[in-house]
């Protein structure tokens, strides 16, 4: 399986998934009033764990694609399917709420919850997602500005849409990059620090991917227009030392690869 999980988890319906976020926030308002803000969030997690039956930390979610492994943890999964994430940050942040999507369809439910104990009153959000793992293996394929001609762009698209048909659209882009990177060599090899010039003069070094000399790689994940990254895109390329980019933004229903060049 492209996706394992530790332990079963199903998918709760809305109501479900309400009373056990009831449950779970009842013992974190009395934590935060018994012991404060202060504390580092594994506190909290330990001391949820503590005070209610079937909750369990760090559960593992483990990715394979071919030669590609990666771990990454479910905060807290409370019964066998209320995902809960914990912060103690100033405050919650897209950064987070995407976090928390990214597990939910990794662990294909449909529901779970931000709990951030740091304010002064606890901060808590609920993150949902309609989206299921067949869902997320139905996606359209644009590819009207794309050269396949450039070396390593074939490679790159290849393995990506093998990927996507694998693990599904829509997780965090940060994951499809690192797989990318891996199979095209590793940290090492793709990570490299390209000259930026300003009128005429060097004026540092920009941190790159690339998948060829001179071609760098990009994975985003916009919903909407792509005008405004595409604008600024093309401006950096005008002012490093890249041939081109070669780009794809991934969003649950929609995969589009598109070369932006000198």
């Amino acid at each position: 399986m492209p996706i394992s999980l530790g332990v079963p988890i199903r998918r709760m319906s809305q109501l479900e998934f309400g009373e056990l976020s009831f449950e779970v926030m009842r013992h974190v308002f009395a934590m935060h009033n018994e012991i404060g803000r202060l504390f580092d969030e594994n506190i909290y997690k330990r001391e949820l764990a503590k005070r209610l039956p079937g909750v369990r930390l760090e559960e593992p979610i483990d990715i394979t694609f071919d030669s590609f492994q990666k771990r990454y943890f479910i905060d807290v999964l409370v019964g066998d399917g209320g995902l809960f994430e914990f912060k103690a940050v100033e405050a919650l942040s897209r950064r987070h709420r995407a976090q928390l999507l990214h597990y939910l369809l990794l662990a294909d439910v449909g529901h779970g919850k931000l709990i951030n104990v740091r304010p002064a009153a606890v901060q808590h959000e609920f993150v949902n997602s309609n989206w299921e793992r067949a869902d997320r293996n139905k996606f359209a394929v644009r590819s009207a500005h794309w050269n396949a001609y450039l070396p390593g762009v074939t490679e790159l698209r290849d393995l990506l849409t093998a990927m996507l048909h694998d693990l599904g659209s829509g997780l965090g882009t940060a994951l499809y990059e690192e797989a990318l990177t891996h199979f095209f060599g590793g940290i090492a090899k793709v990570e490299a620090d390209v000259r930026v010039k300003g009128d005429g003069r060097d004026v540092g070094h920009q941190r790159c991917r690339l998948i060829a000399p001179g071609v760098a790689f990009k994975i985003t994940g916009l919903n909407g227009t792509l005008d405004a990254f595409e604008v600024h895109a093309r401006r950096l390329l005008a002012h490093i030392d890249l041939r081109a980019i070669a780009w794809v933004n991934i969003n649950m229903k929609e995969v589009t690869f598109t070369t932006l060049q000198r």
